[in-house]
């Protein structure tokens, strides 16, 4: 793809070339036609230096524009055709996450390799990359850095708000290196992920290292992936019955739901009947007029050993 934009510039840069080829021939002809009455008169002489010049300051813009053209170009790719490298990262969910459990005890021993993938994320310029990118980069970082923040009191923690105090939340602290700055987990979420991309999905992509929040994904988020990913993770936790189920007449759902209300635009039983299977969407379909809803406790107890 990179290779065929370069040829596409090449051959646009050699169209110009060559109306700038002709440009200067046609001048030459003109100059001979003009010196063959330059005996006639002063005013000839006068108009033919005028020509020359506004035949000059095309050629300049002319020339300016080539390479103009070629740095938009130059730039449209980089943000489009260089993801960033997940690999670290991939290799320690798979090795360490299982069933949206995480083996603490195991990650702490390679937590110098977590250093290294949040040490790539640190140097990622975000606005650089496509907006699927950025959507999986600020996603993964937000859960890497949870993992980090988990490790940094690992094993003497049994739930992620145990890091707060009465002054400051987990998610308040500054640990997230990004870009140059320093930014907490809630400005991650609430500043960057949820207004700029206004996609209820990721609540069930974004972990907070509790049993109560929807499982840890065993692999990175990848822009040409986000879709499908993110489609899968709302399905999956709609459909596990630990996370939300329907009794009678009344379904019973994350708090998550309540916390978030206005990402689901008000319409919890429109959301599940999206992405909810088999029994679940058969009994909401026949009872949608009728369900009540009722928001479970949240269970904040770490989700690992």
């Amino acid at each position: 793809m990179q290779a065929r934009r370069e040829d596409d510039i090449l051959m646009v840069n050699q169209r110009r070339l060559n109306h700038f080829t002709l440009s200067l021939l046609l001048r030459e002809d003109l100059w001979d036609k003009m010196s063959y009455n330059k005996e006639r008169n002063t005013e000839t002489v006068m108009e033919k230096e005028t020509i020359f010049k506004s035949m000059a300051v095309m050629q300049f813009f002319l020339i300016l524009s080539v390479g103009l053209y070629g740095m938009i170009v130059t730039i449209s790719d980089a943000r489009s055709d260089e993801p960033v490298d997940h690999g670290i990262y991939a290799e320690l969910l798979r090795k360490y996450v299982n069933d949206g459990e995480v083996d603490y005890r195991g990650l702490k021993e390679e937590e110098s390799k977590l250093d290294q993938y949040l040490r790539v994320l640190e140097v990622v310029k975000p606005d650089g990359l496509s907006r699927d990118e950025q959507f999986a980069f600020y996603i993964n970082a937000y859960n890497a850095w949870t993992l980090k923040l988990i490790l940094g009191s690992y094993p003497g923690i049994k739930s992620i708000r145990d890091l707060g105090s009465i002054f400051k939340s987990p998610w308040e602290k500054e640990v997230c290196r990004i870009n140059g700055r320093v930014l907490t987990l809630d400005e991650i979420e609430h500043d960057i992920l949820r207004p700029r991309f206004r996609d209820p999905r990721v609540h069930f992509a974004v972990n907070c290292a509790s049993k109560g929040c929807p499982p840890l994904r065993p692999e990175p988020y990848y822009g040409k992936m986000i879709d499908r990913q993110l489609n899968e993770m709302a399905a999956a936790f709609i459909n596990n019955p630990r996370y939300n189920r329907i009794e009678g007449g009344t379904l019973y759902v994350s708090s998550i739901f309540k916390w978030y209300a206005e990402d689901f635009h008000d319409d919890i039983i429109g959301f599940f009947l999206k992405y909810s299977r088999d029994a679940l969407i058969d009994k909401l379909e026949i009872d949608r007029d009728r369900i009540r809803i009722k928001y479970l406790t949240y269970d904040w107890s770490l989700n690992g050993k």
